[in-house]
């Protein structure tokens, strides 16, 4: 369970690093470059700065969470992500005008399948968590009275 947990946070680490520091460090070839991104005109600079940013932040959770896959710490680096990634999925499937039959289809499955990840990601390692305290459980001397 932790090898999925782990590799799951590195998709979603790198995903987050590339987009974040893309959008950071030149939005401008972003929002020219990246696939679908100029289907919600118009540009804005300092959105975009401000959105990079935040997405450095959220790679920056997801990277120790990676590094230290505890459950304090890939909770709330999955979740955070969540809280992006699911809105964001919604809302191109909402906003698909203008995009090719091929762009429609490869955008709502990226989207869905990295939303998907981080849920998955929460949800295993509550089940991963669940499994150890029930080992420990039974593992534990009865007193005997």
């Amino acid at each position: 369970m932790t090898v999925f947990i782990r590799i799951g946070l590195a998709i979603l680490f790198l995903d987050e690093l590339v987009v974040g520091a893309w959008n950071a460090i030149s939005p401008e070839t972003f929002y020219r470059y990246f696939p679908t991104v100029d289907l919600t005109p118009p540009f804005s600079e300092h959105y975009a700065r401000d959105f990079g940013g935040a997405t450095l932040g959220i790679a920056l959770l997801l990277g120790v969470a990676m590094v230290k896959p505890k459950a304090h710490f890939v909770t709330p680096a999955a979740l955070a992500y969540s809280f992006f990634a699911v809105p964001h999925f919604f809302f191109h499937v909402a906003h698909l005008q203008g995009a090719t039959v091929g762009e429609a289809v490869a955008l709502t499955a990226a989207n869905a399948s990295v939303a998907l990840l981080g849920i998955a990601i929460i949800l295993v390692t509550i089940a991963r968590d669940r499994r150890m305290a029930q080992q420990q459980t039974r593992a534990a001397p009865h007193p005997t009275y």
